[in-house]
C-alpha cells in the first residue's frame, strides 16, 4: 500500500510546520513542498463526512463513505463565481499525500442545481462536482502530530460560516485513508478533500473567504481567496 503518512521522505526536520507554498498560473496550481515541485494529479473527495451537512441538503447520513475524484484539472488558483449557475462553497480539511501529514484549507466547488438535477435523473454527478477551476488549495503546513486534532473555520465577509473538525466526522482521516487506498490507489501528491461542515451555500463576486486549519485550538494553515 502506498501510504506516505507513514514515513518522511526528504531530510526535513519532521516538525518541522513550514508551509507547501505554491506556484501561481492560470486553471491549475503546481506547488512546492520543501524545493520540490509537483502539481497533483487527483483529488479524493469525501461526501456526507459530517452529519449537520448532510442532513441540511436533505440527504441520508451514510454508513460508508460517499466517495468521487477531481482531476488535477479541477485545481486552480482563481475562486469564479460570475457565469456559474448554482454554485455552492464548501470549506474543508485537504490531506496530501507526501511526507508527515500535511494539511492545508480547501475550497471544493459544486454547481449545486446541476447535481440535483443530475442525482434526480440517477445519473454521475461529475459535470457537477469535477469541472474545471472546481478546486483550490491553500499552502499546506506538516503536521506535528495525530490528525484527530484537526478542525476547520472558515469566514466570508469576516462572518464565520463553516466550522467543524475531525471529532465531528462520519469517517476519521485514518479509516479515509485505508479505504481510498484500497479503492483507487493513493500515489505521492494525490489530495483528500475530507468533507464539509454544514454551512455550505452560495457565493458571489466580491465575497471574500479566509480559511484557517486549526490543531488544538491553535491556526497552523490559513488561506484566502476573493471570488471572481
Amino acid at each position: 500500500m502506498i501510504l506516505n503518512f507513514l514515513y518522511y521522505l526528504s531530510n526535513k526536520n519532521p516538525h518541522d510546520s513550514s508551509p507547501v507554498h505554491e506556484k501561481a498560473s492560470h486553471g491549475f496550481r503546481s506547488m512546492g513542498i520543501w524545493g520540490i515541485n509537483f502539481r497533483p494529479q487527483k483529488l479524493v473527495c469525501v461526501g456526507r463526512n459530517y452529519a449537520a451537512h448532510a442532513q441540511e441538503l436533505g440527504n441520508s447520513v451514510p454508513d460508508e463513505p460517499v466517495l468521487f475524484i477531481k482531476p488535477g484539472s479541477a485545481l486552480s488558483n482563481r475562486l469564479l463565481a460570475t457565469d456559474r449557475i448554482g454554485i455552492r462553497f464548501e470549506g474543508e480539511i485537504a490531506l496530501l499525500i507526501r511526507g508527515v501529514r500535511p494539511v492545508a484549507v480547501a475550497l471544493d466547488l459544486t454547481l449545486q442545481d446541476l447535481q440535483n438535477s443530475l442525482k434526480e435523473k440517477g445519473l454521475p454527478w461529475e459535470r457537477s462536482k469535477a469541472f474545471r477551476e472546481s478546486a483550490l488549495l491553500g499552502p499546506f503546513v506538516a503536521l506535528p502530530d495525530g490528525m484527530e486534532h484537526l478542525s476547520l473555520e472558515l469566514f466570508i465577509n469576516e462572518e464565520l460560516r463553516q466550522k467543524g473538525g475531525v471529532t465531528d466526522m462520519l469517517f476519521p482521516p485514518d479509516r479515509l485513508i485505508k479505504e481510498i487506498d484500497r479503492e483507487f490507489g493513493l500515489e505521492d501528491n494525490d489530495v483528500i478533500l475530507t468533507g464539509t461542515p454544514a454551512g455550505a451555500a452560495g457565493f458571489k463576486a466580491g465575497d471574500r473567504f479566509d480559511g484557517r486549519i486549526l490543531y488544538k485550538g491553535g491556526v497552523i494553515a490559513s488561506a484566502s481567496w476573493v471570488a471572481e
